[in-house]
């Protein structure tokens, strides 16, 4: 019996998130976000994308590439649940896992065919880093994949109450105006982990090539400074 096989990246995805930190829990939370899905050079073929601009959302099945291991634990402990409380792999939706891949819902806004990086998927709400490796695209279809009815087990006593962001215009100023719903969204979502509770940490969180640092104190976030990820370099 074949024990393994091989798996093909097909794409990539452009986002603004240079790094994990800050990157929405799930997919579908923050429409604001934008991403754009680059085919690899084998697959820029518009055939493969007949008839998928019909469509409102798709799935992305993809790597965790930064989360890759050789061996696997039978339980992990979920951020959400203070990084303390053991959980089954299976019932979590951690990154370390016996194959890491993820799955996000996310909004087709539209399909380009760029002159030379052929058809682009224009997205939204992805909860994606830069340059994860997609592994296959298929149609998000409501009738069977939307269930109203079910149940979030022990995730669902945990939904966060949203921070209020306080964003002096002096720093908001600073990123393109076509992100700053986006960012102000995604840090009201505290983008921490769960069991970091600190006032005085100064956290940095990487986006659209700013390194925005903020504060928290019970539910206010502040930002004390954006800096241009160029001029560090």
């Amino acid at each position: 019996m074949t024990t393994s096989r091989e798996i093909k990246i097909i794409a990539r995805i452009r986002t603004d998130f240079p790094t994990k930190f800050g990157i929405p829990r799930q997919s579908g939370l923050i429409d604001d976000l934008k991403a754009v899905v680059v085919f690899e050079t084998e697959y820029r073929n518009a055939d493969a994308l007949r008839g998928l601009e019909g469509f409102s959302h798709i799935w992305l099945i993809w790597e965790f590439s930064e989360a890759l291991r050789d061996t696997w634990s039978p339980t992990v402990r979920p951020p959400r649940l203070g990084g303390n409380t053991r959980m089954g792999v299976f019932a979590t939706r951690s990154p370390f896992r016996p194959n890491a891949i993820g799955l996000s819902s996310i909004k087709l806004e539209g399909i380009e065919v760029h002159p030379e990086l052929g058809p682009l998927l224009h997205v939204s709400g992805a909860d994606l880093m830069d340059n994860t490796p997609i592994y296959d695209i298929k149609p998000y279809l409501a009738y069977t994949d939307c269930h109203p009815e079910a149940v979030g087990g022990f995730i669902e006593p945990l939904q966060a109450k949203k921070l209020e962001v306080e964003f002096p215009k002096q720093w908001l100023q600073l990123i393109s105006e076509d992100r700053r719903e986006a960012i102000l969204r995604v840090l009201s979502h505290d983008p921490r982990p769960s069991y970091q509770k600190d006032p005085k940490r100064i956290y940095g969180l990487e986006f659209a090539g700013f390194d925005i640092r903020f504060t928290v104190q019970d539910n206010l976030l502040s930002v004390c400074e954006v800096v241009s990820r160029a001029d560090q370099s």
